[in-house]
């Protein structure tokens, strides 16, 4: 599978800076995914981010899955550029090193945090604590400063030291147990729920709301995102139905996961997938009509509780999709109505002429790998647009320029190198 980048909206680095968060300091000391993935949204929304990493073990996403292969270099030779996981959520940042278990590199840390306004981190609670880093040792040094730390249980509570992943939070937080059909087990989803909807976008929300409330206050604050939590505070309209009812129907049987035959996966002729989201009466029947089975909405209507009367629905509407193939399915895809839609591949995704208007599949025209196929921001401002400045840096390609600005001297860094501490 491939994604052809010459079919995409074209963006190129080098745009100017007019963002929402122009301006705005943020130390990240996070790695893997929760914490880069927000902070790229900070730094697409205009904020500098200044990416720490230790000078000899970098975030290990410059060494997971495939790389990008440099323009002109040798096709015969090895992929020599950075990795994909690594170039999709890192953009827009410098990337500085610091040895933070050394204390002459803590105290470049301390030094970088006076001219900051934001420190990400995504380390066990307590751990920036026994270095004497941890927000209880920053708050009174710098009062203004935004502590936004992203953990699997969060700062507090019984589980706070336990280590996990995102299939423990989700399992945990009763997500996992939903996910799946009536007769099988629960099914992991092909994404991270728990690092992404209920790590880095929460995060992101709560660094917003901090620097929000410090224009009215003056003071910074400690944001505190645990992931499992973050994943159990999307289950809200199940929680909803279990707190007014004492029950929630079985996995599978939900009304909006495979309960209902108008809000469904069906298989298609060609052996592909559509996905019916005609959830409203009004879309269903609009749906049916352009298939000419409007009967079929009295048949579910007659008694719209009843499983017999779902599961005879269901299987009417799977020997319709039996009989179509996508092309055929092609008025029914466009129509504003219908709610029906293709199970598209990623790769298909990208070319979507939707995603590619939203700016959402781009290809960003790189300076040593050439044009790369990339998502764009899910952000949209009218007057702050977000921007592409930078393509993701090298590791600790702007150690003595940051350092620099500082005011450490070349012969100072050269100590600190000595001293293994950047």
């Amino acid at each position: 599978m491939s994604i052809n980048v010459e079919q995409l909206t074209k963006r190129s680095y080098g745009e100017p800076n007019n963002g929402p968060l122009k301006g705005v300091r943020v130390v990240d000391l996070s790695l893997l995914l929760p914490g880069p993935l927000c902070s790229m949204h900070l730094a697409d929304m205009g904020a500098e981010v200044i990416k720490i990493e230790n000078p000899r073990v970098p975030d290990m996403t410059r060494l997971m899955g495939s790389h990008y292969r440099s323009r002109g270099s040798d096709s015969s030779a090895p992929a020599d550029g950075p990795t994909g996981l690594f170039y999709s959520i890192n953009r827009n940042k410098k990337s500085i090193s610091i040895n933070i278990k050394r204390e002459e590199g803590r105290q470049v840390l301390l030094k970088l945090l006076e001219t900051a306004d934001i420190l990400l981190e995504g380390f066990r609670p307590g751990t920036l604590e026994e270095m004497g880093i941890g927000y209880s040792q920053l708050k009174a040094r710098f009062p203004r400063l935004i502590y936004c730390a992203i953990s699997g249980y969060g700062a507090t509570g019984p589980s706070r030291d336990r280590a996990g992943h995102d299939g423990n939070y989700i399992a945990e937080s009763g997500l996992l147990h939903l996910t799946g059909s009536a007769e099988g087990p629960p099914v992991l989803p092909g994404v991270q729920i728990a690092d992404t909807a209920g790590g880095s976008l929460l995060a992101l929300s709560g660094i917003l709301a901090a620097l929000f409330a410090r224009e009215r206050t003056g003071k910074g604050q400690f944001v505190d995102t645990g992931m499992m939590d973050g994943a159990f505070s999307l289950l809200s309209i199940h929680a909803g139905e279990l707190s007014a009812s004492g029950e929630l129907p079985g996995r599978g049987k939900m009304d909006l996961s495979g309960g209902l035959p108008n809000y469904a996966v069906y298989e298609t002729a060609e052996g592909r997938h559509v996905m019916l989201g005609a959830l409203e009466g009004n879309f269903f029947r609009t749906f049916l009509k352009n298939i000419g089975r409007e009967e079929l909405m009295d048949r579910l209507q007659s008694d719209p509780n009843s499983e017999a009367n779902r599961e005879a629905v269901r299987k009417d509407l799977q020997q319709f999709f039996l009989t179509k193939t996508y092309a055929d399915l092609q008025p029914l895809f466009d129509h504003t109505d219908c709610c029906l839609t293709p199970v598209l591949s990623p790769e298909e995704a990208f070319h979507s002429e939707q995603l590619q208007a939203r700016s959402a599949a781009i290809a960003l025209d790189d300076p040593d790998l050439g044009p790369v196929a990339a998502q764009g921001s899910p952000f949209h401002f009218s007057e702050t647009p977000i921007s592409f400045r930078e393509p993701p840096p090298g590791h600790s390609a702007h150690t003595n320029e940051v350092l620099q600005e500082l005011g450490y001297t070349e012969s100072e860094l050269e100590e600190l190198r000595k001293r293994r501490a950047i």
